[in-house]
């Protein structure tokens, strides 16, 4: 038979019923009861200590949204002088991109070119070899 501990509702019950034992089971019962409230309490004000903070977090991250919404219409509104200045240079920015995507095409080349040659190499053993090198007579 398994003996399951009382609840601290049930010991102050149970002290108010039995007068022998009662002093002490109520004493018990009322530190349990009193512990519960507390926990029961302190668990409440962590829970809307966080959904505090969640909305003071959501609150900065609504005004930087608001914000970055305001940078994006200004550039929006920018874009057509932006553009009429790019095309003067629009040749020169040409060349300069095909330089660099043929700069970068090379550079890859080249490094594919040393892993490849550099994986063709065996490596040698860290271990000692296993047959001697020098035969005996």
């Amino acid at each position: 038979m398994t003996v399951t501990p009382l609840t601290p509702r049930q010991r102050l019950a149970r002290g108010l019923k039995y007068t022998a034992v009662g002093p002490v089971d109520v004493t018990r019962g009322l530190l349990g009861v009193s512990a519960d409230s507390a926990q029961a309490t302190a668990a409440e004000v962590r829970r809307r200590y966080r959904s505090g903070q969640l909305r003071r977090e959501l609150a900065a991250a609504q005004e930087t949204l608001v914000q970055e919404l305001t940078a994006v219409q200004e550039a929006v509104s920018s874009l057509p002088e932006t553009l009429q200045g790019a095309r003067g240079r629009s040749r020169r920015r040409k060349r300069l991109l095909t330089v660099g995507i043929g700069v970068g095409v090379l550079a890859v080349g080249a490094v594919t070119f040393s892993i490849v040659r550099r994986s063709m190499k065996p490596e040698p053993s860290p271990l000692p070899p296993s047959v001697e090198v020098t035969p005996k007579p």
